[in-house]
């Protein structure tokens, strides 16, 4: 039998220029918004170091030094990591240099927003820096836009899903316009969701369930506060899905099983969606369904070698 011929890998499309040049992104002269945020950050106590058109979209944007008890995090993204605070303290401590400025926008009465900044903000605070250096945007509006910006590190689906729902629930007081027009900043519906049943349970084994709701949920054409009012139905449900996976998970505990994969192994077999391709299916059916499912597992039926073999993402 011959030898399967190698498939050649398409080469990839050249990518069209776009944007400005190297040279354009410093000319011209910024436009009146641009000057008078360039005179508020100077009012503010901050120095205005230069102001330029970004290379991609030519937005206009202000690079300057602000004092540091005048920025702070938007409310609404995850919770600072102390380890991490730390380890940046320490490298910017041995450096004796900052070199990575933060993104921020001013908020009107004085006071600057970062989006993407907590950590390196926290770091310059704890080794008794006076000031930071900022991108200072002037439109407020991308402050909102957080998980777009947040480039620090990477997140898990806890963090990624209290940033948006609080995220959410700001822009319904401000932006009460429907769900789905806020697909940029919320990523993917799953993650509002998830993020009402964290602010419920911070120990909610979200990663478990994340895979069933990103294949059933979707925006919606609500105003947001509404929408959040039905999302925080659906996670209500969720939690008490979770509460009877959870008894479960101790009964075969109970029964001598012992795997990291015990939860991952049950939500699977209660997992109605798990086999179905392509097929359309209702978020708040399927949860019901997998509660029916979990209140009568029987957990007699299962074996060793079932759970060896289905492995899967531990517990959270």
């Amino acid at each position: 039998m011959p030898p399967a011929k190698l498939r050649k890998k398409k080469a990839a499309k050249p990518v069209e220029p776009r944007g400005l040049s190297a040279r354009q992104v410093g000319a011209g002269s910024p436009p009146a918004a641009v000057r008078t945020l360039a005179e508020s950050i100077e009012a503010d106590g901050g120095a205005v170091i230069g102001s330029f058109r970004d290379p991609l979209g030519g937005h206009w944007q202000v690079i300057a030094s602000l004092p540091l008890e005048k920025v702070s995090p938007t409310p609404y993204q995850r919770d600072l990591s102390e380890t991490h605070v730390a380890r940046l303290a320490d490298a910017i401590r041995r450096l004796d240099r900052f070199v990575d400025p933060i993104v921020a926008v001013r908020t009107g009465d004085g006071q600057y927003w970062t989006p993407n900044g907590n950590h390196r903000l926290a770091a310059m605070r704890a080794l008794g820096a006076s000031a930071i250096v900022a991108l200072v945007i002037p439109e407020e509006r991308i402050a909102h836009r957080i998980l777009v910006l947040n480039t620090e590190k990477a997140h898990n689906v806890r963090e990624r899903s209290l940033e948006v729902i609080r995220l959410a629930e700001a822009l319904a007081e401000l932006d009460d316009r429907p769900e789905r027009e806020f697909e940029t900043e919320f990523e993917e519906p799953a993650l509002i969701t998830l993020g009402a049943c964290y602010q419920k349970n911070g120990r909610f084994s979200g990663g478990q369930y994340h895979p069933v709701l990103k294949r059933t949920e979707k925006f919606s054409a609500a105003r947001l506060s509404r929408a959040l009012a039905e999302r925080r139905d659906r996670a209500d449900g969720l939690l008490e899905l979770d509460r009877l996976v959870s008894e479960v998970v101790a009964a075969l505990k109970a029964g001598g099983m012992e795997s990291p994969y015990l939860k991952a192994f049950v939500v699977a077999r209660i997992n109605p969606i798990r086999f179905m391709r392509g097929a359309k299916a209702d978020p708040d059916e399927i949860i019901e369904q997998m509660t029916a499912n979990a209140r009568k597992f029987d957990t007699t039926k299962i074996k060793p070698n079932q759970i060896a073999a289905a492995g899967g993402p531990p517990d959270e």
